[in-house]
C-alpha cells in the first residue's frame, strides 16, 4: 500500500530542491531569463537651486536629498551619520526649513531652494551662528557640526515665526523668549556624541543675539 502522507517537512525539503534546480534567478524572484541583460532603472530629471546656484540633474527617484548632495554635487559637508533620521547629521535648510537629508528624497525637492552648511557662509565670511560656534568651542570631533548649525539657523527661524515647542508654555504668544529649555528642546533631534551640549546652547544663544547665562 502506497503511503500517501505528506509532512510539512517534506514540502520544504521539495521546495528548497527546487529553487536549487532553477538557480539564482529563482532566489532573487527575477524573471529574468539566464545570460539576459537586467532591466535598467527609471530615472527622472530634477531640478533643484542649491546655495544660490541651480542644478539640471537626472537620478534615480530613490536617491535621496543626502546622496544627490554628496555624491552627484560633491558638498561633502552634509554629513551622513546613522542615515535613518534619528542623528541630524545631514540637516540641511529646504526653502529656509530645516530638513534631514537622509529621509527627504531629491525628487521631491524639484525647484525647492536649499542651502548646506557651504551656503551659509565661507572662511573669509563666516554665518553668525558658524562665528558663534567656533567663538563658544561647540564642536570636537566635528562630525555632528554642520547639522547642528543648519538645524540652530532653522530653529531660529521656528522662533522667529512664532512656532512653539513641547516647552513653550503660551502657545499664542508672538514673543517666545529663547531659553536654554528651548533651545535644549528644539535641538534635540541632533545628536553629538562629543557632548558638546552646553557650548552649543552658549552658541545659539549668543548667535541670536542673547548673553548666554
Amino acid at each position: 500500500m502506497t503511503d500517501h502522507h505528506v509532512t510539512r517537512r517534506g514540502i520544504l525539503g521539495a521546495g528548497v530542491a527546487l529553487t536549487a534546480l532553477q538557480g539564482p534567478a529563482a532566489i532573487a524572484g527575477s524573471p529574468t531569463p539566464a545570460g539576459a541583460p537586467e532591466p535598467q532603472g527609471a530615472t527622472m530629471p530634477v531640478g533643484v537651486t542649491v546655495n544660490g546656484e541651480r542644478h539640471e540633474l537626472t537620478l534615480d527617484p530613490r536617491v535621496t536629498l543626502l546622496d544627490m548632495l554628496r555624491d552627484h554635487l560633491g558638498l561633502t559637508g552634509t554629513k551622513k551619520g546613522c542615515d535613518h533620521g534619528q542623528c541630524g547629521a545631514c540637516t540641511v535648510l529646504v526653502d529656509g526649513v530645516r530638513r534631514n537629508s537622509c529621509l527627504n528624497l531629491a525628487v521631491a525637492c524639484e525647484g525647492r531652494e536649499i542651502v548646506t552648511i557651504e551656503g551659509l557662509g565661507h572662511e573669509q565670511a563666516l554665518h553668525p551662528m558658524q562665528a558663534a560656534f567656533v567663538k563658544h568651542d561647540g564642536f570636537q570631533c566635528g562630525y555632528c557640526t554642520p547639522g547642528q548649525i543648519c538645524s540652530a539657523v532653522g530653529m531660529l527661524a521656528e522662533i522667529r515665526n512664532g512656532q512653539p515647542s513641547a516647552v513653550t508654555a503660551n502657545l499664542t504668544a508672538t514673543a517666545m523668549p529663547l531659553a536654554e529649555e528651548e533651545i535644549r528642546e528644539r535641538m534635540s533631534g541632533n545628536i553629538c556624541r562629543c557632548a558638546a551640549y552646553p557650548n552649543i546652547v552658549a552658541a545659539i544663544l549668543e548667535a541670536s543675539g542673547m548673553e548666554a547665562g
